[in-house]
């Protein structure tokens, strides 16, 4: 066998490291046990055997780039060393001996510069940028090959396809709310012209009502029909006051009564509410003037017609009450004046009134109640004296402003003193609504 022509290192002089041994054997380095004290190069073997790189591979390919740095860029690496060592060693020579020698490293850093600078197209630098530049470009080519083709090897094709599918559904939505739309605003706009020609309708029927009130209103000021406004005003009073008592008030102005007229305008049934009533009595409202005879003829036959035991006749102001007859004063036992507002009627003093009349009508059977009569008879007289003076009170402020408070507490004072009476007579006759 032909023996290799290149030099080799003998066995004999082989470099070892600690317990290891190299031998450069032709184109190939055989090494020993070789223990490499360097975290660096540990580091580095350790990383690229976690990427997948085999750990000779990374070994191997790291004396390989060594190698290279080494015998060309050796000299460049070291020049500012060489030129230490120099200026070291040869520190006892003269002046001339410096300036010769920094000429020669001039001329040496130039020659290392021009043989192994970034710009060669033969270093390591070049190489490498060379290398990374081709793996860009061929990158970059097949990544643009594989997103514009167009079968399943492109993984933008799901992509694509869900966002295809996606926009024709958002499409169809689209329509769908459209249509929808369309359909709800004809609806709303059928539901408004209904609403429309309701509303027309309503006009309608308003004005037609507007232009009946309006006769209405001239015929009530031509007279033909204020006594039934009035009439009406009171009877509604009266029925608040009646639902606050357990009593039931009817209006039976139209209604002819057991005699065939229509006198008695407004019937409270006691205790109605809770049962059977246990007695009646008749209100009837007036907003003229009648003459004495006239209205105790209205009163008497209110009483026969409507069955009641007490009769009240509510005037519409002090000028409408009978001549020679007062507010407030009982008559024959069985009658009363009460004067009220003919626009809004004064609760406070129907209420008294009422509560009066009920119990006159309570203690009419007196001599079968087992009760004292004599004292609710004094109680209820009081009762009705002191309700005299309140309502004298009361008419008397109604033209009075509202600045006179002191007059005012002391109307509240006698309306209180009123219901104390009453409240009397109430205790009195206890629960007993029907004479036993």
């Amino acid at each position: 066998m032909e023996a290799s022509k290149k030099p080799q290192l003998p066995i004999d002089q082989a470099s070892d490291h600690g317990d290891g041994i190299v031998r450069a054997l032709d184109d190939r380095l055989v090494i020993e046990r070789l223990t490499v004290e360097d975290a660096a190069a540990a580091r580095v073997v350790r990383e690229h055997a976690e990427r997948g790189r085999g750990p000779v591979e990374t070994v191997a390919k790291a004396i390989e780039i060594g190698a290279r740095v080494i015998d060309n860029e050796a000299t460049a690496v070291n020049v500012d060393y060489v030129r230490r060592e120099l200026q070291s060693g040869l520190g006892e020579l003269n002046n001339e001996l410096a300036e010769t020698l920094a000429a020669g490293n001039g001329e040496l850093a130039e020659r290392i510069g021009a043989a192994f600078g970034a710009d060669r197209s033969g270093s390591v630098q070049q190489q490498i940028k060379e290398i990374v530049s081709a793996a860009t470009d061929r990158q970059r080519l097949e990544l643009t090959t594989l997103l514009s083709a167009e079968d399943k090897s492109n993984p933008l094709g799901a992509v694509q396809t869900r966002m295809g599918r996606a926009i024709v559904a958002s499409h169809e939505r689209h329509r769908q709310e459209m249509g929808r739309l369309r359909e709800a605003h004809a609806n709303e706009s059928r539901a408004t012209q209904r609403q429309v020609g309701e509303l027309k309708e309503q006009i309608a029927r308003l004005l037609d009502r507007q232009d009946a009130d309006q006769l209405l209103a001239e015929a009530e000021e031509a007279g033909t029909r204020k006594g039934r406004s009035f009439e009406e005003r009171v009877h509604d009073a009266i029925e608040r006051i009646a639902a606050g008592r357990g009593d039931v008030a009817h209006h039976v102005g139209d209604e002819r009564g057991a005699g065939g007229t229509k006198k008695g305008d407004t019937v409270v049934e006691i205790g109605a509410c809770d049962g059977p009533a246990v007695g009646r009595m008749v209100f009837e409202s007036k907003d003229e003037q009648l003459s004495k005879n006239k209205a105790w003829e209205e009163l008497n036959g209110a009483m026969t017609e409507r069955d009641a035991g007490f009769a009240v006749l509510a005037v519409a102001g002090e000028q409408e009450i009978p001549a020679g007859r007062e507010q407030l004063v009982e008559y024959e036992g069985n009658k009363m004046i009460v004067v009220v507002d003919p626009e809004l009627p004064d609760e406070l003093g129907l209420d008294l009134v009422y509560r009066y009349a009920r119990l006159r009508v309570l203690i009419k059977g007196e001599a079968e109640l087992t009760l004292d009569a004599a004292g609710v008879r004094a109680a209820a007289e009081e009762g009705r004296s002191a309700l005299k003076q309140a309502q004298a009170i009361r008419l008397a402020l109604s033209g009075v402003d509202k600045s006179s408070q002191k007059a005012r507490e002391g109307l509240d004072m006698m309306v209180a003193a009123v219901a104390e009476k009453l409240e009397r007579v109430e205790s009195l006759v206890g629960d007993l609504d029907a004479p036993q």
